[in-house]
């Protein structure tokens, strides 16, 4: 890049940031809320997860290693202290964030990260620390996947009402190739595309499936799966549904049922990158669970959430699937698992690679432009019927 583009960049950014802000009012139609796309802050760079605090602090991750605080709209200087070194290469870096159901009582904050390995190597690991004036203290790891790989790190964190801590933990990009049943995915010898079930304090719960198969890693929940980073627990039902990326085509919405094998690389719905040639040696396979939806082609799907507020009544109990690729949010309306009614909402605004329901029932969206920065949260609000032809 030469001098003059260098010094035009930030400018150009920031002008794009405002005509964004000059574009808020502008009002989207949906079939069952209208709604705008509001910004919040700028100035990020690599979003890749948020979280909101009792008081109306956000927190939000940073993947090259910062975790960030926003207050009262404005993206505070100093990042949180104590975060645990990462593996900040291609894929990797800080990850999701999500906070202890028990919280206010405990302040236990917990991140999932690529930790860098002796080796050069690295691998999906989680810790948690308690949050206190803008560090994290007492900070340990309760989980280190057994993984090697490129990218696919998964990562993706969530608890249920129980208290029990689900993680995805990803592929890591090993080629499925020759003898698929063969592939990593598919034996339970390690955590390569796994969804893993732990206590709050990393220890394994007595009931997970695997406790008494021999070679079998007792963390884990469900397999077969390539790379989920969209995970959400329904709290009405408890049913754990995530989304996770296909090859070229093949993005799956999947409903986590305990002991699951979930396919991958054996059944699919996509093809190799760029040759299209076949991967899978069918889509359907006996003890290989169906996807409650398939992208073809794939949005590239990252974060998603429930909708369970107030702001947009009508859309309470629907799932909302981020795109990377797509740049666009999915509406999702369920009935007995199954997808009855699918929208497209904030289209070309951008990766989206984070969904998170605010306490206020906004939908906030954490925007990773890998194309310029810095990148930027926005929110979805609700528009009244009055407002429509204003």
């Amino acid at each position: 890049m030469n001098t003059v583009a260098r010094l035009l960049l930030p400018c150009t950014l920031l002008l794009s940031f405002i005509g964004a802000s000059s574009h808020a009012q502008d009002v989207h139609y949906s079939t069952y809320h209208d709604y705008r796309v509001v910004p919040v802050v700028d100035g990020l760079v690599r979003p890749w997860s948020m979280a909101f605090l009792p008081g109306g602090d956000m927190l939000v991750t940073e993947q090259p290693g910062r975790l960030r605080i926003v207050r009262n709209g404005r993206l505070l200087e100093q990042p949180v202290s104590g975060v645990p070194e990462v593996f900040y290469k291609g894929q990797g870096g800080l990850l999701d964030v999500v906070l202890h159901p028990d919280f206010a009582s405990n302040r236990l904050v917990y991140l999932s990260y690529a930790k860098p390995l002796a080796d050069g190597e690295s691998t999906t690991a989680v810790a948690r620390g308690r949050y206190a004036d803008s560090a994290l203290s007492e900070v340990e790891e309760i989980f280190v996947a057994q993984s090697r790989g490129r990218g696919h790190y998964g990562s993706r964190l969530a608890f249920d009402d129980q208290g029990y801590l689900f993680i995805s933990v990803g592929d890591r990009q090993v080629p499925p190739t020759g003898d698929l049943p063969a592939h990593p995915a598919q034996q339970l010898a390690d955590h390569h595309g796994v969804i893993v079930r732990l206590h709050d304090d990393g220890r394994v719960p007595a009931d997970n499936p695997f406790l008494d198969r021999p070679q079998a890693l007792p963390e884990i929940w469900s397999y077969g799966h390539r790379n989920a980073q969209g995970m959400v627990i329904d709290g009405a039902d408890g049913t754990l549904w995530i989304t996770e990326h296909g090859p070229q085509g093949g993005d799956e919405l999947n409903r986590i049922q305990k002991g699951a094998n979930y396919g991958w690389p054996v059944i699919g719905y996509g093809v190799n990158y760029g040759e299209g040639t076949t991967i899978h040696a069918t889509t359907h396979a006996d003890g290989m669970e169906q996807p409650a939806k398939v992208w073809v082609p794939s949005i590239g799907t990252s974060g998603l959430a429930l909708y369970a507020g107030d702001a947009f009544p009508k859309w309470r109990g629907y799932l909302l699937a981020g795109g990377l690729s797509g740049q666009e949010l999915t509406l999702l309306g369920l009935q007995d698992g199954k997808v009855v009614h699918e929208e497209t909402l904030a289209r070309d605004i951008g990766r989206l690679r984070d969904v998170r329901v605010g306490p206020d029932g906004y939908i906030y969206l954490a925007v990773d432009d890998r194309s310029a920065e810095p990148s930027a949260i926005v929110r979805l609000e609700p528009v009244p019927i009055a407002q429509r032809m204003e």
